[in-house]
């Protein structure tokens, strides 16, 4: 056992998440790395389309937090010699395929964490020279016989132990490789050694049995030529194999909710709160995934909070867009009024390229997880980001109109609550008569852009819905408070016709019922009822709005 070869950190690590009340198995992804490392293939079932040997190197980007550590443990603590995993092991999914005890600690693994710096690390050399020798020192003390001395090449190392040893074959177990191209200290001469490396380390050689990468960037832009080639790259946009065994399904979360539940004294969080805080994500073939690291936090603190986002984020956003503010405020303005727009994502963006267009910047944002994408269309997935998009907006100047509708949302909704509204129609008239090029007014598409604009700080104290289902249709907008004593806010939009007429299809279609409970059961929201009707007039350009208490507060 070494530091890197056959190491027991990624067990003790693996072993921590398994004991934890919300781990999920994933060991699934087993099935698809085991025909990798198989000499006959027609001793293992089949599993994928590159079942047998041959395709042995796999690179499978994620943004960050979504389970590619615990992936990376988990599949070096399977097939890893360092240490015995069978008592993790047995009772999971991995265990009923007729080769799991065959590859079970069968495997000499080197597993590395690219994202671990020498003390006070300053330069590349410091970085890449602390990898090599902790490597070479494991290989001495593992192959005596192989003549490799502390100052050979890595390659060098390994081939003398094929040489004068063994023909002995490695897995190679990578962690965010991409680490590197986020520090600093790494110039981009740095990273084209980087990836020579690597591909030297790698490519063509007799001892690799399979070389495992995960990364939040995609490989094919940082790989010149053809120096990384021989990876198939699995991204979370582009690629459907493997797309549910990163981030947690709805099943997934379904059976986490219930494992709450049962152990939770006073659940705070609820399993449509789960949803709109953490969904929104989706895999190439659609499927909705969610943050993992938000949903375990959430759980385990009983509570509906920014977990994600806390560790920095809201800079990486705002980099982003500063890089062409006036290309992409516009889009900004429509997505966190809940609107996606179009683009044209390539996975490649990142930190270390030169962002000049729009759809550069959204590929960057749906690489790191700060924007989703689905049909060709980008938006904001849930109200974890939507919350950093939102307190964006209200801090940069530099977002023009956006940033000064925002800061009126909080004025509309406090106007909204006491009735007022000439303040209301005062700042709905602001908006409309701003440079806003999105807001045309042609449909009540458009008037729904404005309203989410304006309102954007009730999402503070709210969960706002759209087109949610309540009474005998659907209402454009509902205000469900956080404080259930708080006032409930029912928004019905109207273009050519009246506000009176909009307060009119919310009682007649009984949208009020949304909130009112079960015949004989104290409401759940025990706030009044608002009814608001808002309406613009094509012909004289003007707004209208009207409010009506539904219910007096019980």
């Amino acid at each position: 056992m070494g530091v890197y070869l056959n190491s027991k950190k990624p067990y003790l690590l693996f072993r921590e998440d398994f004991s934890s009340t919300y781990f999920v198995d994933k060991t699934e992804i087993l099935k698809e790395l085991v025909p990798l490392v198989e000499l006959k293939e027609n001793v293992i079932e089949k599993s994928g389309e590159h079942g047998g040997k041959g395709h042995k190197y796999v690179c499978i980007t994620r943004p960050r937090r979504f389970g590619k550590t615990v992936m990376a443990n988990m599949i070096s603590s399977y097939f890893g010699k360092g240490i015995n995993s069978s008592e993790v092991f047995r009772g999971l999914k991995v265990s009923c395929c007729n080769w799991y005890e065959k590859h079970l600690n069968k495997h000499n693994v080197i597993h590395i964490m690219f994202n671990e710096l020498p003390d006070e690390c300053t330069t590349y050399a410091q970085y890449i020279s602390r990898i090599k020798k902790r490597l070479i020192s494991d290989l001495v003390r593992a192959y005596p016989d192989a003549h490799i001395n502390e100052n050979d090449a890595l390659w060098d190392a390994f081939n003398n132990i094929v040489e004068f040893v063994r023909e002995e074959k490695f897995i190679f177990i990578l962690d965010e490789w991409d680490f590197i191209f986020h520090q600093d200290f790494a110039a981009d001469e740095d990273k084209a050694a980087y990836t020579k490396f690597l591909s030297i380390l790698l490519k063509d050689q007799p001892y690799v049995e399979l070389a495992y990468m995960t990364g939040i960037l995609p490989i094919a832009k940082y790989s010149s030529g053809s120096e990384l080639n021989m990876f198939y790259e699995y991204t979370m946009a582009s690629e459907e194999k493997f797309s549910d065994l990163f981030g947690f399904t709805e099943a997934e979360v379904d059976n986490l909710y219930k494992k709450y539940l049962a152990s939770c004294n006073e659940p705070k969080v609820s399993r449509e709160g789960l949803r709109t805080w953490y969904d929104g994500y989706y895999t190439r073939s659609k499927e909705r995934i969610y943050n993992p690291r938000s949903v375990v936090a959430s759980l385990l603190n009983n509570n509906l909070g920014n977990y994600w986002t806390s560790s920095g984020p809201y800079d990486e956003i705002i980099y982003y867009i500063e890089k062409n503010v006036d290309d992409v405020r516009d889009d900004i303005a429509l997505m966190v009024s809940g609107e996606p727009v179009p683009a044209k994502i390539q996975e490649y963006a990142a930190t270390s390229m030169n962002l000049s267009t729009k759809d550069e910047i959204f590929s960057a944002m749906v690489v790191y997880g700060f924007l989703s994408y689905k049909d060709g269309y980008v938006s904001i997935p849930n109200k974890e980001l939507m919350d950093k998009f939102s307190n964006m907006v209200r801090k940069e100047t530099n977002l023009g109109y956006v940033y000064r509708l925002a800061k009126e949302s909080g004025r509309m909704l406090t106007a909204t609550k006491a009735g007022d509204t000439k303040t209301m129609l005062e700042i709905l008239e602001y908006a409309h008569n701003t440079e806003v090029p999105l807001l045309s007014y042609s449909n009540e598409v458009d008037l729904t852009a404005v309203v989410n604009l304006v309102y954007l700080e009730a999402r503070d104290s709210y969960r706002i819905e759209r087109e949610d289902k309540a009474g005998i249709g659907f209402v454009d907008f509902i205000f469900y408070p956080m404080k259930k004593d708080d006032d409930c806010i029912i928004i019905e939009l109207k273009v050519d016709h009246t506000a009176q007429e909009a307060i009119q299809q919310i009682k007649e279609r009984g949208y009020a019922l949304r909130f009112q409970g079960r015949l004989g059961e104290k409401p759940e929201y025990t706030g009044r009822i608002l009814g608001v009707g808002i309406a613009y007039h094509k012909e004289d350009k003007k707004h209208s709005c009207k409010i009506e208490v539904l219910r007096e507060k019980i």
